[in-house]
């Protein structure tokens, strides 16, 4: 009698568990969201133009304060934004809250009354421990209803961001990623452990996805709460690895001493008078730096060295020990905002119109990935050779951008220069280029009959200036280009028209 009761009441124990477990999905499920997105990105061939518009989906989960974190890529661009909750036919207006594209997250919500309600919000819980099962929900391509997948975090460290091109922790899982799932939730314990962003390119691996992990996700969340987007801290130096014992010695350092040699420090930066160029960093915020610039930053788990630096927020020190000509030296370096690119090729950009400026017939625009990424997929094969090198030059104060004739519409005073495009131009008037608006003003400025342009082989393009000026208003209306500059181009405060 006695076993009777005992197993009806395991019995009942295992209905009850099951109703839990059952209860505790639809909760989950009820918090994910499908996004629709209505987007029309600029065209960098012609940049006062947008190119089609397109539809796409995502996915998003509902955090507190009637919020939606989803991913910044599937937002970018966006004219018409709509959320649609699970098992609900209707869609709602929703809108953007804060994005940052460098970490791939945003946050948006919907002002409908009651679109929240029965909604529970979900936690951001900590990163999973390695081979612990997780759990990603999504609104995949091939049908309209949640998808649930599961899969095992296999290895976290840093990775370029396929969107912004950032270098931040991620996540990866052995679990089949698609598009629409981006955005999704990647859930274990019942919380928010990770944010789909992309899946394995190349076409190398099979089944293999890529998280925001919950460091990067909670430095966003406190960076949203002022509304302005401060980004992730740079520092302005760069490292090369010390595993070359002949490095090591060259600079001071033991055989048993590692850390990261500085082979670069900004002139305007952060660290500029601080760290040194050849300094070592051994370590920062109390990370030892290994040799091949990794930390350990969870038991038996290591990364780049960054990720130290990406705990920071803007206006905090970070602390670092360097090895200088064989002293020791406790410095510290305040986190500073990337307010230019330290590369000559500035990163994508987005959620923003291209800078352009046509002068006597001819389309300039400042270098960017926008604009090389313009020719697709295949880029790195496709794109101009010099645009390509161009990657690999550092800015400075005297040259903070390049600037590119991109193509030649072709009237009679461009004559014999018609068939010159994607040409990258060193000076004008013998005067070096600082960055895009100064080529601008010094163009517009000149009170010299002619403009020569030159590049770095000494080629040159010469324009007549006040034929150039003559024949503007005739080819901007014989291309149907409606002004002769981005507005960006613009003195503060000064509203541009064509009758100017």
């Amino acid at each position: 009698m006695i076993v009777k009761f005992i197993v009806i009441g395991l019995l009942l124990f295992s209905a009850g568990l099951q109703a839990d477990t059952k209860n505790d999905i639809e909760r989950l499920k009820n918090a994910v969201v499908k996004i629709h997105a209505s987007s029309a990105a600029p065209d960098y061939f012609t940049p006062w133009r947008l190119m089609n518009s397109g539809q796409s989906s995502g996915s998003g989960a509902v955090i507190s304060g009637n919020r939606i974190l989803t991913n910044a890529h599937v937002v970018a661009n966006a004219r018409y934004l709509q959320a649609q909750k699970n098992g609900d036919p209707r869609k709602y207006l929703a809108r953007i809250l804060f994005v940052s594209h460098d970490s791939d997250l945003a946050i948006l919500t919907v002002d409908e009354p009651g679109f929240f309600d029965h909604l529970n919000p979900l936690p951001i819980g900590a990163l999973p421990d390695p081979l612990q099962e997780v759990s990603v929900y999504g609104y995949p391509f091939g049908g309209n209803s949640l998808s649930i997948t599961k899969g095992i975090l296999s290895r976290v460290e840093h990775q370029f961001y396929a969107h912004g091109g950032s270098y931040l922790l991620a996540g990866q899982i052995d679990a089949a990623i698609n598009p629409g799932n981006s955005g999704g939730p990647v859930i274990a314990n019942k919380k928010i452990v990770g944010v789909v962003m992309q899946a394995n390119s190349g076409g190398r691996a099979e089944n293999l996805g890529y998280f925001v992990p919950p460091s990067v996700i909670k430095h966003v969340m406190e960076d949203a709460k002022d509304s302005i987007n401060d980004g992730f801290p740079e520092l302005g130096f760069r490292t090369q690895s010390l595993e070359s014992p002949a490095v090591k010695a060259a600079y001071g350092l033991k055989p048993h001493q590692s850390g990261a040699l500085v082979t670069k420090v900004f002139s305007d930066s952060p660290a500029s008078g601080v760290v040194q160029a050849n300094d070592i960093i051994t370590r920062i915020n109390g990370f030892e730096i290994a040799v091949d610039r990794s930390i350990e930053f969870r038991k038996n788990m290591r990364t780049n060295f960054k990720y130290a630096i990406d705990q920071f927020h803007l206006g905090e020190n970070v602390n670092m020990t360097l090895a200088r000509g064989g002293k020791t030296l406790e410095v510290s370096v305040i986190a500073g905002k990337q307010d230019r690119s330290y590369s000559l090729v500035q990163n994508e950009r987005f959620d923003q119109l291209p800078s352009y400026f046509i002068y006597g017939g001819i389309v300039f625009v400042p270098l960017n990935m926008n604009l090389i990424k313009r020719w697709g997929r295949e880029w790195q094969n496709k794109a101009p050779v010099s645009f390509l090198h161009a990657r690999n030059r550092w800015s400075s104060e005297a040259q903070q951008q390049l600037v590119v004739a991109l193509n030649i519409l072709p009237a009679d005073v461009n004559l014999g220069f018609h068939d010159w495009k994607n040409w990258i131009i060193d000076t004008v008037n013998g005067q070096p280029i600082k960055n895009f608006k100064q080529f601008y003003n010094t163009i517009q400025n000149t009170a010299q009959k002619h403009v020569v342009l030159k590049d770095s082989f000494g080629y040159q393009l010469v324009v007549d200036h006040q034929k150039a000026l003559a024949a503007e208003k005739e080819i901007l209306a014989r291309y149907q280009i409606p002004a002769s500059h981005s507005p960006d181009l613009e003195p503060a405060g000064k509203v541009h028209s064509e009758q100017d």
